[in-house]
């Protein structure tokens, strides 16, 4: 191989810093070399990623393996301890050319392979400058880094640091930058992205930062977020919600769980009364839009009471893209210290939930049917509506919005008709 490769696994913000890396590696004129950008949010996470890396040796044998990201940051030790690895890279290292000019020779020990530091020194994160998301039509701006919450099943705080903000300047020429060269959907994104502006002068919201992008960027078409936090959710967001169309009708919550003893045992900051609210609320301003959510299934010390409070949330806030985790101890975290469930019976909860999430799924399906949307086309023959429903666009061009009329879906993704121009 020749150039620089980059493995991504995880979230958007790793997404956005992978052009980041592969653009500072380029810089330090890096060469054959494969850069893998990990995810430590499980263990199954960490375990993809050491299969990958394995892969890309035996597939590229004399290129340079740089591995990088949370779980690189928390479990360095473990990614310096194999052979495949040339060097491993803090989560801050990452993004400057430096680091990438400092390599090591081959063969050297595992102690000599590392290059990270302690994450939790780091204050301020500095503007990332990208002009484009490598196979994305949806451009990603990470607007904030770190959390200041202590959740006690989550290790990325340790991967990650303490919360920070990119001033809001730097957002709008970022955002005004990828306007520019193409893109119509901007997606902010962060670690806890409703923390946005905390540590920035005036403590501007991440609703008024996103009021700022639309007011100053007129060609700005669409607007997302990504995973919230609804406690934290600011009244220029929901005026957006309420008001604004280029503001897309679709949120995707961090929920975690529907009970309140574990929501207490979680050490998250809402309780199941305060989700429910916040569901109402933002349906009444919003009709059409729609939610995804995150949710454990299984954490310690869940009984099936508890359990059963989890489902009925999903249920009652109508979550039309569910996205369960069978809960995963994370070594270092409090959670981990807890009495645990029996593995089977945490899997087997797991695809309870699932099971709902597939029937709240459907019947969203059911309802779009028969609507008018517009879509943006990606580059596989799909697209996504404004509520981020999944739609097959065969032959219609990457980037384009296009108004369409749902005619059916197959339980997966909507069909449609397009709409003839003149008609639109």
């Amino acid at each position: 191989m020749s150039g620089v490769e980059v493995i991504t696994f995880g979230c958007r913000l790793n997404t956005y810093e992978s052009e980041v890396m592969r653009a500072e590696a380029e810089k330090a004129g890096l060469n054959n070399a494969i850069l893998v950008n990990t995810c430590a949010v499980t263990g199954e996470a960490v375990r993809q990623a050491r299969q990958a890396i394995r892969r890309a040796r035996r597939e590229n044998p004399h290129a340079r393996i740089i591995v990088t990201g949370c779980a690189a940051q928390t479990e360095k030790q473990t990614f310096a301890d194999m052979a495949e690895v040339d060097m491993v890279l803090g989560n801050e290292e990452k993004l400057r050319a430096a680091s990438y000019r400092a390599l090591p020779d081959f063969g050297v020990s595992a102690e000599e392979k590392l290059r990270v530091n302690d994450i939790m020194s780091v204050r301020h994160t500095a503007p990332q400058m990208v002009k484009h998301i490598d196979g994305h039509v949806r451009a990603f701006i990470q607007v904030q880094n770190g959390c200041d919450h202590r959740c006690t099943f989550c290790i990325i705080p340790y991967g990650r640091g303490n919360s920070r903000s990119v001033p809001m300047g730097a957002v709008v020429e970022q955002a005004r930058k990828l306007v520019a060269g193409g893109y119509v959907e901007i997606v902010l994104t962060g670690v806890d992205a409703t923390s946005y502006g905390a540590d920035l002068p005036g403590e501007p919201t991440l609703g008024l930062l996103a009021k700022t992008l639309l007011k100053q960027i007129p060609d700005i078409s669409r607007l997302r977020l990504s995973s919230i936090d609804s406690i934290e959710a600011d009244r220029h967001l929901l005026d957006l919600i309420a008001d604004e169309p280029r503001f897309m009708p679709h949120l995707h919550l961090s929920l975690q769980h529907g009970d309140d003893m574990i929501l207490k045992r979680m050490k998250r900051r809402h309780s199941r009364g305060d989700a429910l609210r916040f569901c109402e609320d933002i349906r009444r301003l919003r009709p059409e839009i729609s939610l995804g959510a995150d949710m454990i299934a299984g954490f310690p010390t869940e009984t099936e009471e508890m359990f059963a409070n989890a489902v009925s949330m999903a249920e009652e806030c109508g979550i039309a893209h569910l996205h369960v985790f069978p809960y995963s101890p994370r070594p270092g975290t409090p959670a981990a210290r807890m009495p645990q469930l029996d593995r089977t019976l945490v899997k087997e909860r797991a695809a309870r939930l699932r099971s709902t999430g597939q029937r709240l799924h459907q019947a969203h399906l059911d309802g779009m049917v028969g609507t008018t949307q517009w879509l943006l086309v990606e580059n596989n023959g799909l697209a996504h509506t404004e509520n981020f429903t999944l739609v097959a666009a065969p032959g219609l061009a990457p980037r384009d919005l296009v108004p369409v009329t749902i005619t059916s879906h197959n339980g997966k993704h909507l069909d449609m008709q397009l709409i003839a121009a003149n008609a639109a």
